[in-house]
């Protein structure tokens, strides 16, 4: 649906220049949950701006459904917005103007007659759960049902295509879950693709198929949800999701740890279960294997993009022979281990 071709932007005069942008190239596929994470200031606001023709690239390609977008004068874009809705982090909505008129406004804009625009309106406000809000103002609503008009004005054209501005940012935890869910059921019910920006990693976790981190300009790493979140490469994605995936030792063990065993140490494991090994009672197998002075220190339970993913941090006698039998058990099983280091 999105295709980026060594996308640069600069903004300033060529003698102080700021490269927000720098080389990116990455594809948004159709049908697709694309989230893009990075810190703040990353570029995370200008990629999905470059989209809409908000902002326009300085080199390199934008290509959206087959139309480039920086060639396209204003009637184009004003095209092109109407197959690209964008829901924004403070909701933008108008204070005088009702649920209703909210949503209809791109609708009058466009033109359509009042007959057309209820036709259109009515439903959309049943499909964001609003029904019995229509004739309320944003004064009159919470945040997430503020949210939920931002996502029917969005969908009212029709779009193909939805961008998600750190949407859920200003919403409690539980009403960002609600939004979430509905962006899930938009998705699977309409086909629609969206591209969402987000320094959430909750988010991305939840609902993405794909993701891409984004550093300094650069795409660093892109691919699966599952694939990036529990197999990161690269060092700024490990400290994106560094306490949001996995398990996290208490401080008191981490700071005990070390490098290389002294005699009577335990080593420390973490074992990571995901695909074959999700459903297998493999730590029962693991004491059975090397005997029973087995620790088990730390573990989580978690769903990524649908998938189960687990993991368990356990110690046990750093001695030559334990340690042979605990690595033929786990070549044999196919489970994954990382050795985190060595506690007296």
């Amino acid at each position: 649906m999105v295709t980026f071709e060594g996308v640069t932007k600069r903004y300033g005069d060529a003698a102080n220049p700021f490269v927000a942008l720098d080389g990116v190239d990455m594809t948004v596929g159709r049908g697709a949950i694309t989230g893009i994470i990075g810190r703040s200031g990353a570029g995370k606001s200008t990629l999905i701006r470059l989209v809409n023709g908000l902002e326009k690239a300085s080199d390199g390609r934008v290509v959206v459904d087959g139309t480039e977008v920086g060639q396209l004068n204003e009637t184009g874009l004003r095209g092109l917005r109407r197959e690209v809705g964008m829901i924004f982090q403070h909701f933008n909505l108008l204070s005088s103007r009702t649920a209703f008129d909210n949503i209809a406004l791109p609708l009058e804009i466009a033109g359509f007659d009042p007959a057309a625009i209820k036709a259109k309106v009515v439903p959309l406000l049943d499909l964001v759960g609003l029904g019995d809000k229509s004739a309320s103002y944003p004064s009159e609503l919470s945040g997430g049902q503020k949210q939920r008009v931002g996502i029917a004005r969005a969908l009212a054209t029709s779009p193909k295509l939805l961008l998600s501005d750190e949407a859920t940012s200003a919403l409690d935890p539980e009403t960002t879950q609600s939004i979430l869910a509905l962006l899930k059921q938009i998705n699977a019910e309409l086909g629609l693709t969206v591209l969402l920006i987000t320094h959430e990693m909750e988010v991305v976790k939840t609902i993405a198929s794909h993701v891409a981190v984004i550093d300094k300009g650069r795409i660093v790493e892109q691919g699966p949800t599952f694939d990036i979140f529990t197999a990161p490469r690269h060092e700024t994605t490990r400290i994106l999701l560094s306490s949001t995936v996995g398990t996290n030792l208490p401080e008191w063990l981490r700071t005990g740890l070390k490098a290389a065993p002294s005699a009577g140490d335990r080593i420390l494991v973490r074992l990571t279960f995901f695909g074959a090994t999700a459903f297998q009672p493999l730590t029962a197998q693991l004491v059975t294997e090397i005997g029973g002075n087995v620790n088990i220190l730390a573990g989580a339970i978690e769903e990524i993009a649908g998938e189960p993913f687990g993991t368990l941090v356990v110690a046990y006698p750093a001695t030559p022979d334990v340690l042979a039998r605990a690595d033929r058990f786990y070549a044999a099983t196919g489970l994954s281990t990382e050795v985190l280091g060595y506690v007296a």
